[in-house]
């Protein structure tokens, strides 16, 4: 399909699902194009309802036949659907009326900019909102889209700065990525997961190299040098096709982005980068968010260069000014929901919510608020998600918790397009991370099947000094919330 023929100002598009982070925010960059833009979701009110409603994007809150009519030009629907299940969607099938998935959306209005595909197995999320706020800072003409609302964007998965560039979190889950048309990519990091779908390493690292291989002859590949599966992914690319320029980041990286040095001071992160002259400043803890940082310089460098006509990267291509302006921008980074998220502080205790769920990701996010907080007793609730991930992954699990002083596991939050037949479960995690944290000394590990009755012993045990943080892609995020309106409610006592 033709983006310009199916993205049309004043044409009627109607998202099913649109409640959902990504659907509600491709609505949103599509009605401020000039196209008209409705949809339908169940009642169950989300955060995206408050988003919908300020722009005047009308919904209704039931799927049914009668919604669809011959005036809708395209509906674009939610993976979550199908034709079998969805009335509107059969309904739309009947009138003959055009039908993309969400993702197969996203690739089609990527198609109509000079795109950038931000992907990799964990950091894909934070890395695409600080390119948000580093682009406005420098202010560059691109539209950002989050796959969750970020703190710096008002609490929406959108920003807009203009219509020349457009910049998107990509997912390999059933290779999604696929469909986007990237001039460029930023990859932060390839290993296993999503066991269900890459039942081994090579098959998810292949098709991050399938992904890779979109991008056209002078397209960009940023990629993080301190992560193995992206090297080797850059590795093939570079055999693969001359023509596109391969541009490492990080601490072991080449040239220009070569973070090179990182230190905590005041509960800041301060680190430098070798082709930019001063120090860089961020809030948000872990040598992984200037990874992620220098990820959003590299591609700031390449569009201002793209600017100014030249191709290619050079930290030249951003002014003093600009400069300055991404400094303070990076220094007051908030970054997304659900990512190393501070919910506040009461009686002396400070609680956090992360989305960490694949051991990497918890190992460096706990070392992370480690280093921020060295005096502080780190205690952390996890709830693993998905039964095919703790299986395949279960050493990594159970050495990844070692930087917490107190650890809380959970059930496993099961996923509904799984078909788990093993045996491994929460407590299997439980136990095989309890042997390995006793040859650490640390002797504070207990299993509370159900998170809510966690409360009770966490709010005996919480004391000033502490940090409670949250942590996976479970449900046992709302524990976090309830004992923090619990000692924030205590202040007042």
């Amino acid at each position: 399909m033709n983006p310009e023929q199916i993205f049309k100002p004043n044409s009627y598009v109607y998202f099913i699902g649109i409640k959902g982070t990504g659907v509600c925010a491709l609505a949103e960059l599509m009605h401020n194009s000039g196209i008209k833009c409705g949809g339908s979701d169940i009642p169950e009110v989300f955060y995206t309802d408050a988003i919908l409603k300020e722009l005047g994007i009308p919904y209704n809150e039931e799927f049914n036949a009668a919604n669809i009519t011959n005036n809708i030009d395209l509906i674009i629907y939610s993976a979550a659907y199908s034709a079998d299940t969805n009335p509107e969607m059969a309904k739309a099938q009947e009138l003959g009326i055009p039908m993309l998935r969400y993702t197969e959306a996203l690739g089609a209005w990527s198609a109509k900019f000079d795109s950038t595909g931000i992907c990799g197995v964990h950091g894909k999320t934070t890395t695409t909102a600080i390119c948000g706020v580093i682009m406005q800072a420098a202010q560059l003409p691109a539209q950002i889209l989050v796959g969750s609302a970020a703190l710096d964007f008002g609490g929406r998965s959108t920003l807009c700065l203009g219509n020349k560039y457009f910049i998107a979190e990509t997912c390999e889950y059933r290779k999604h990525f696929l469909s986007f048309c990237p001039r460029r990519i930023i990859l932060t990091s390839v290993e296993s997961d999503h066991q269900d779908f890459f039942p081994t390493y090579e098959s998810i690292r292949d098709a991050f190299v399938e992904y890779c291989r979109l991008l056209p002859k002078g397209g960009q590949l940023i990629y993080c040098a301190d992560d193995k599966g992206a090297c080797e992914v850059a590795d093939i690319i570079k055999n693969y096709n001359r023509n596109i320029e391969i541009i490492p980041y990080g601490f072991t990286a080449p040239g220009d982005f070569k973070i090179t040095s990182y230190s905590v001071e005041n509960e800041r992160a301060v680190f430098s980068v070798a082709g930019i002259a001063g120090d860089f400043k961020m809030r948000i803890p872990g040598r992984h968010e200037a990874l992620n940082a220098a990820a959003g310089l590299a591609l700031a460098a390449s569009l201002a260069k793209n600017e100014s006509g030249a191709n290619g990267t050079d930290c030249g291509a951003l002014n003093e000014k600009q400069l300055q302006s991404v400094k303070n921008a990076l220094e007051n980074f908030k970054s997304t929901k659900r990512r190393s998220e501070i919910l506040g502080e009461a009686k002396g205790i400070v609680f956090m919510d992360d989305y960490g769920h694949h051991p990497t990701a918890i190992k460096t996010t706990l070392e992370g608020i480690k280093s921020f907080y060295p005096k502080r007793r780190l205690i952390v609730s996890f709830m693993s998600h998905t039964y095919t991930r703790t299986a395949a992954l279960l050493e990594e699990f159970s050495q990844c918790f070692n930087d917490a002083d107190v650890m809380y596991f959970h059930k496993i939050y099961a996923s509904a397009r799984e078909n788990y037949k093993g045996g491994v479960n929460g407590k299997t995690l439980y136990e095989r991370t309890k042997e390995e944290r006793e040859k650490l000394n640390k002797n504070e590990t207990y299993y509370i099947d159900e998170v809510d009755d966690a409360f009770a012993p966490l709010c005996d045990m919480l004391r000033s000094g502490d940090i409670f943080v949250t942590l996976g892609a479970g449900n046992n995020w709302p524990l976090g919330v309830k004992l923090f309106e619990r000692f924030k409610g205590a202040n007042n006592d």
